[in-house]
C-alpha cells in the first residue's frame, strides 16, 4: 500500500499534465476518413500502443530503472522521436510531471533531472519523468510500466470520445479491449535490446508528421 495511492495518483487523467490536448496522430486518421468509430480507433490505440508507447516509452522507462544514464535515455528519446509535434508534446508534459512531481512526489532523483532540464542538459521527457518519480516512490517496474501505458491509453481514449465522437460506452469497450495491448506491451518490452529502441511503424510517424500541417484540428499534436 505504501505506494500504490501514490501511483494512482499519478497516472490519473485529472493529473494535470496537459494530455487532454494531444492525440498523437490518430486525428490526422480521423480527417482523412480511416478513423471514424469504436473499432476503427480500437486498431489504431491497439497498434500505437503495440509500436510507438512500447519501443519508445515503455523502453526508456525499463532501461532507467535498470540504471540508465538519465541524459543519455533523454537524448536518445530525443532523436528516436522524428515527428515534431510528438518530441514537444513529450517534453510538455514531462515538465509538468516534474513541476507537480516537485511538489508532491520529491526526491533527490527527481531534483537531479529537473535541474537538468533546467539548465539545457536534458529536454524532460514524459516518460523519463514518469520513471523517475514512479521509481522513487519503490514502484516495481512492471507495475510502472503497466500504469504508464495504461494511463496514456485512456488519455488518448478519452480524446477520442470528444472528437470522433465515440459514446462514454464505447470508449470503456475500448479500454478493456487496450488491457489485452498493454500486457503483452510490458511483457514485450522485457525482451527488447538497445537496437530495438526507437523502432516504429512509419505510418504512425508519417500521420504525426502530417497533424502538424493539417487544416484544422481540435489537438496539438
Amino acid at each position: 500500500m505504501s505506494y500504490q495511492l501514490a501511483l494512482q495518483q499519478l497516472v490519473d487523467s485529472a493529473l494535470p499534465t496537459g494530455a487532454f490536448a494531444h492525440s498523437f496522430g490518430f486525428e490526422t486518421y480521423l480527417e482523412r476518413g480511416l478513423v471514424f468509430d469504436e473499432a476503427g480507433f480500437g486498431v489504431w490505440l491497439s497498434a500505437f500502443v503495440s509500436q510507438q508507447l512500447t519501443y519508445s516509452d515503455g523502453l526508456a522507462i525499463r532501461f532507467l530503472y535498470e540504471g540508465g544514464d538519465v541524459v543519455g535515455l533523454d537524448a536518445a528519446l530525443s532523436a528516436s522521436l522524428l515527428p515534431r509535434q510528438v518530441r514537444e508534446a513529450s517534453t510538455k508534459m514531462g515538465l509538468r510531471l516534474l513541476e507537480i512531481g516537485a511538489e508532491v512526489f520529491p526526491s533527490a532523483e527527481l531534483e537531479l533531472y529537473r535541474d537538468l532540464v533546467t539548465t539545457g542538459r536534458a529536454a524532460g521527457h514524459q516518460p523519463l519523468a514518469f520513471a523517475v518519480v514512479a521509481r522513487s516512490l519503490g514502484v516495481p517496474l512492471q507495475e510502472a510500466l503497466a500504469a504508464y501505458l495504461f494511463a496514456t491509453a485512456t488519455s488518448l481514449t478519452q480524446n477520442a470520445v470528444r472528437a470522433i465522437p465515440l459514446g462514454q460506452n464505447a470508449g470503456q469497450r475500448v479500454l478493456r479491449k487496450a488491457h489485452d495491448d498493454v500486457a503483452a506491451a510490458v511483457e514485450r518490452v522485457a525482451h527488447l535490446t538497445p537496437d530495438d529502441f526507437g523502432a516504429v511503424i512509419p505510418g504512425l510517424e508519417i500521420s504525426q508528421m502530417r497533424h502538424e500541417r493539417q487544416r484544422a484540428r481540435m489537438f496539438m499534436s
